[in-house]
């Protein structure tokens, strides 16, 4: 019994979106489950999909918060 952990950005993917939408989320898990029955052989009733959101406060890279991460490089190259 395969489990696919997602994560994805608690930022949408149109602006003033603050999540995925339904359908989104629907096709990650559509697309995930089929991927394994593709490579693996694994059904698609044993393959379980957790989709999980992580608000941007709560994630970074390069040493610093994601956000004040991506304001630096948009000063850098702006």
């Amino acid at each position: 019994m395969p489990i696919v952990t997602i994560q994805v950005t608690r930022e949408g993917t149109t602006p003033g979106a603050a999540s995925l939408t339904a359908e989104e989320k629907a096709a990650l898990i559509k697309g995930s489950s089929q991927l394994l029955l593709d490579v693996l052989g694994k059904p698609l009733d044993s393959t379980f999909v957790i989709i999980e959101e992580v608000d941007t406060d709560n994630w970074g890279w390069g040493g610093l918060p994601a956000l004040e991460f991506r304001r630096r490089r948009a000063a850098q190259t702006g």
